[in-house]
């Protein structure tokens, strides 16, 4: 009796999460399927799932009107670039507080979460005239610069949270072979942290990607990335709903592809120290 009360209660669990995963993949489906449409049947009502016209006249029209590649190279090198800069502050910077912790460092990385919760716009324009006074404004420079201060307290609380759970006893023992301070992070501290610096920098990539907040307003052409690219075709004229799920397609598969196969590396360091 028991067994069977086991078995349904994990297939009503099964059904809730793939009800749950479809709720949530099926604003993509629909941007997908959208993209397929003419610009009428985009806004008929009722909507057509399946039975209409399918063109590519949309993909068409957006790379001829838009260098896509310009673009992806931008997000590429904005993403990619700000969660690198990133690490390279944040991996000595979690040591730091994971293994030599001060009276200060729990309110410090307090600190570091609460600017997450201060409005980007407050910033917003002191940012924005930093930027035009040093030549930074539409640089990819200055994106990555902005971009890895606006997520270095995410990293630096996520490795953190990934040291705290490797024994300090390894790196005490790597101190009396004679490694020194750089040769402790490298050699020994990151090599056994690879699941959660994996985790971080696949999560940071992906938050750096979608940033549309600072892209949109320190950019206008040279170093817009795709987020830019999106909102292209919000016009005064109104929406071109089919042109900009085209859009929207080209723009998320790169980082959709990029997260199905990383997938299984993602959810092993997510629950990196979860499980004793």
């Amino acid at each position: 009796m028991a067994r069977e009360a086991t078995k349904g209660r994990k297939a009503v669990l099964t059904v809730v999460a793939w009800g749950i995963g479809l709720l949530i993949f099926f604003p993509i489906l629909w941007t997908v399927i959208t993209s397929f449409k003419t610009e009428a049947e985009a806004i008929a009502s009722p909507p057509a799932f399946v039975d209409f016209h399918w063109t590519l006249e949309n993909y068409t029209t957006v790379n001829q009107r838009s260098d896509y590649l310009l673009h992806f190279w931008n997000s590429v090198v904005i993403s990619i670039g700000s969660t690198l800069a990133g690490l390279v502050i944040a991996v000595p910077a979690a040591w730091s507080m994971a293994f030599v912790p001060g009276r200060r460092t729990k309110d410090l990385l307090m600190w570091m979460l609460s600017t997450k919760m201060l409005p980007a716009v407050g910033v917003l324009v002191p940012i924005y005239l930093l930027a035009r006074d040093t030549g930074l404004l539409d640089s990819r420079i200055g994106l990555v610069i902005v971009l890895t201060m606006v997520n270095l307290p995410i990293i630096v609380w996520m490795l953190y949270t990934y040291f705290k759970e490797i024994p300090g006893e390894i790196l005490e023992a790597a101190r009396m072979d004679g490694a020194t301070l750089s040769s402790e992070i490298l050699y020994v501290l990151t090599p056994m942290a690879v699941p959660g610096i994996a985790s971080t920098l696949l999560l940071n990539v992906i938050l750096a990607w979608n940033e549309s907040f600072w892209t949109l307003n320190l950019t206008a052409a040279n170093a817009a990335p795709l987020t830019a690219f999106i909102a292209s075709y919000s016009s005064p004229e109104g929406l071109f709903y089919a042109k900009l799920s085209a859009a929207s397609t080209m723009a998320i598969a790169p980082i959709m592809i990029l997260g199905w196969f990383s997938q299984k590396q993602l959810v092993r360091g997510l629950t990196f120290g979860a499980v004793k």
